[in-house]
């Protein structure tokens, strides 16, 4: 009876272990399926919205000039009479922000990027990283605000002609938003670097920041460029930020006192209901969101291209 009641716990064991291995080949043949339908609707989604982005555009270019489109400096898409679509106001309030971004976030993120890699003790890395990166996490709607009612009335004391909406203001804030960016994806390419350069620099008399400047920043520069590259392209599609301390007045030139538009904070402009659909103001936010794209995928190609073309292996 015993080696029966034995058999049978066995038997039991054996077919469970069975079905169990079925279920299991199931789930096996399932997961490459279910990953193969993710990637064919992620690359379905990116074609859709080019798709779009050219359809709209090209009725857009039905009823109005390419050439007047790229070339003329008035941008008056709700005139009374005959609108002017000019980009060029658009797209010089975007360099602008973006200029002031770059400026204020490649310093101190190359620093930071400095400082973690080359400097910072190992705890101190541990806490000080993840703190700047929660930068990156804060919405941009915050970031506008914080431009609007707190950066530009102390701008205002030191620069006194400074209007309430104006490019200055928000491309600091931008740049301290991107500046997470530019110092992890540098701080990782520093990391890279074997120790062996170092200890070699050290070993030939350099001091600490020759080996930071001449031998470690020198040996990540492809991926420290591909960061700054990627952070132009971000400032480059921000939105909220210029929207709400930017202004909504779309000037050709460099002054960055005054109020400006950029490109994304005139789609918002439409977005929020100014034009109807199918009028030329409707179809102009997808012009203007296809010179974005065109932008950000310039961009980010080139980000690409430094990345490989100077990539050290080590």
């Amino acid at each position: 009876m015993a080696l029966k009641k034995g058999s049978s716990s066995i038997q039991k064991l054996i077919e469970e272990k069975k079905k169990n291995k079925s279920v299991h080949s199931i789930i096996e043949k399932l997961i490459p399926t279910i990953l193969l339908l993710t990637a064919v609707i992620s690359v379905l989604t990116t074609f859709g919205i080019v798709f779009t982005l050219i359809f709209e555009t090209f009725t857009f270019f039905t009823k109005v000039s390419f050439i007047e489109f790229i070339t003329s400096k008035k941008w008056y898409p709700f005139s009374e009479t005959q609108g002017s679509y000019g980009i060029l106001p658009l797209v010089s309030g975007t360099l602008r922000v973006t200029l002031i971004a770059i400026i204020v976030a490649v310093p101190i993120g190359l620093a930071s990027a400095i400082f973690l890699s080359e400097y910072a003790h190992e705890n101190t890395r541990r806490i000080i990283k993840p703190i700047l990166e929660v930068l990156a996490g804060i919405p941009t709607i915050v970031y506008g605000f914080f431009a609007l009612t707190f950066v530009t009335p102390i701008l205002r004391e030191f620069i006194p002609q400074l209007e309430i909406f104006n490019a200055l203001s928000p491309g600091i804030v931008i740049g301290i938003m991107i500046t997470p960016m530019i110092a992890s994806l540098s701080e990782d390419a520093m990391s890279s670097v074997p120790n062996s350069m170092r200890e070699g620099a050290l070993a030939l008399g350099s001091t600490k920041f020759e080996v930071s400047m001449k031998v470690v920043l020198p040996a990540a520069i492809s991926g420290i460029v591909a960061s700054i590259v990627l952070a132009v392209s971000r400032a480059i599609g921000e939105t909220m930020i210029v929207a709400v301390a930017g202004g909504s007045t779309p000037t050709w030139g460099w002054d960055v006192t005054g109020s400006i538009q950029t490109m994304t904070a005139y789609i918002v402009q439409v977005s929020t209901g100014d034009a109807g659909y199918g009028t030329t103001i409707y179809y102009s936010i997808y012009a203007v969101g296809m010179t974005l794209f065109v932008f950000t995928l310039v961009m980010n190609l080139l980000a690409q291209y430094i990345a490989k073309r100077f990539r050290e292996v080590y």
